[in-house]
């Protein structure tokens, strides 16, 4: 059987493989907050590698699978204590932060459009599905972070959009591999650009410009969260913050080229901001 250790290691070895800048993040929060930052995300990869990495299977397979995944969570939720080797850590952290079980259901509601939804007509439909796989990952963080007040909720959500939408622009050529386009239409028809084309030509790169300056401008929104939260808190959503901001000076710095060119952050430059800005040890 799993130990409670044992899953929380589980959850801090899937950040670290797969969400390296979250992860390093992590280490600006004190020792005894780290871990369930890790669960939380280790739902959320858990669930997005069924959508997406199941292998060959029929989309009715999946389906299956991501409600089985969900089902099972609620239930484990209910009664305390889970023997799965993720969700063990999750329905702790859960419990022990009271996060709101909703956040969770609109997370997979989330994950099963990816199974039959492929694009988005304008900003607002985008923006919805968003709710779900993006802004309520700022909601479920938000009892780990202790804010000051309530009004901290809305910047929260306007930082996980932020991410969001920096993913999206960052792997234009990966979701064209998956058939899906996560640009507003409104928006491709507006600038006349064509993602399927793979090519970086004027209308694509005004674009990637008008997305860019999206993108910041829901960073700066979320900027006015900070000082809802305490030191220790605010020092790991800025340096989350600041690195993936970074993405997209590196976007721009190739040109807007995101077909032949992944935009990423080193891991040096990570560490050493996580360095910078980690907190003593408690714990």
């Amino acid at each position: 059987m799993t130990t409670l250790d044992e899953s929380y290691a589980r959850c801090r070895e899937l950040n670290k493989r797969y969400g390296t800048t979250y992860y390093w993040s992590t280490y600006a929060l004190p020792r005894v907050k780290r871990h369930h930052v890790w669960a939380l995300y280790a739902f959320c990869r858990h669930a997005d590698d069924i959508v997406d990495d199941l292998g060959p299977v029929d989309v009715e397979v999946r389906e299956k699978a991501l409600t089985d995944f969900g089902d099972r969570f609620f239930d484990d939720l209910d009664a305390g204590h889970s023997d799965d080797a993720v969700l063990k850590a999750v329905v702790h952290t859960v419990r022990a932060f009271d996060i709101d079980p909703d956040c969770f259901a609109r997370f997979l509601r989330s994950m099963a459009m990816d199974l039959t939804v492929t694009s988005y007509a304008t900003w607002d439909d985008l923006l919805g599905y968003m709710d779900g796989s993006a802004a309520v990952i700022g909601e479920m963080m938000l009892p780990i972070l202790e804010p000051l007040t309530p009004d901290a909720v809305a910047p929260a959500r306007d930082l996980g959009d932020a991410f969001q939408l920096t993913n999206f622009l960052r792997d234009v050529a990966e979701d064209l591999d998956r058939g899906r386009v996560y640009l507003p239409q409104e928006d491709l028809d507006r600038f006349g650009a064509d993602p399927a084309r793979r090519t970086v030509d004027g209308p694509w790169r005004e674009l990637m410009a008008f997305e860019i300056d999206r993108a910041r401008g829901l960073y700066r929104s979320a900027d006015r969260g900070v000082a809802m939260l305490p030191p220790t808190s605010a020092r790991c959503i800025q340096a989350a913050r600041t690195l993936y901001s970074e993405i997209l000076d590196r976007i721009e710095t190739a040109g807007y080229d995101v077909f032949t060119h992944r935009a990423t952050v080193p891991t040096w430059r990570k560490a050493t901001l996580a360095g910078r800005m980690m907190v003593p040890r408690r714990g």
